[in-house]
């Protein structure tokens, strides 16, 4: 099955498209709605800044198709400011409405610890994770992040940086990750791999 790639301009596009020959999975970029009507499974990277993104889904004039594909079925996976999008809205441009699929907001780091949460630490996974299946009972992966997603009924797997938060979410055809799997070595390909086989 070929997997449709998002294009928005992410600065992680070209990482996830190294990641996706690595384990042979022929893929597409697209970069408006009718390329997104036609996945038959949809990957939204992202890094920097979530208002930044929202706008240029919105000058894209792709939020609806998004929505349409995930209401109907069509396996997602959003990376990073990927998963984040998926909120109602960010502590990191307030007033800027997000994606709206689940009503939770995404905070900023607080608590002394040092923002960006930057490098490799540890999921605890929940059971029955479809994107952590067979990868270890801790996956260790790599972050880099100031923002975070609360847990909900969604999470699939947690990680603690001062507080847990949401570094997996997996609701039905839905995923999401906070880490960057396209860097975190042989785990994360084994991750967008289990994705992939879906």
């Amino acid at each position: 099955m070929n997997i449709t790639i998002f294009d928005y301009g992410a600065g992680n596009l070209r990482s996830v498209q190294n990641t996706l020959a690595k384990i042979g999975a022929p893929y597409t970029l697209v970069d408006d709605a009718s390329g997104l009507l036609a996945a038959e499974k949809i990957i939204l990277p992202g890094v920097g800044h979530f208002g930044q993104m929202i706008r240029a889904l919105d000058a894209m004039r792709v939020r609806a198709a998004l929505l349409e594909q995930i209401e109907k079925g069509v396996p997602f996976l959003g990376i990073c400011l990927g998963l984040q999008a998926l909120f109602s809205a960010s502590e990191e441009e307030p007033g800027m409405p997000g994606l709206g699929i689940f009503p939770e907001r995404v905070a900023r780091f607080t608590g002394g610890m040092r923002v960006p949460h930057m490098g490799w630490n540890d999921l605890s996974p929940r059971p029955g994770s479809r994107l952590l299946a067979n990868v270890g009972e801790q996956p260790y992966v790599y972050f880099a992040h100031s923002y975070y997603a609360p847990v909900n009924a969604a999470t699939a797997a947690t990680c603690t940086y001062s507080i847990p938060y949401t570094a997996v979410l997996e609701r039905g055809n839905l995923h999401g990750v906070q880490f960057h799997p396209e860097k975190s070595g042989p785990l994360g390909l084994k991750i967008v791999k289990n994705f992939v086989d879906l």
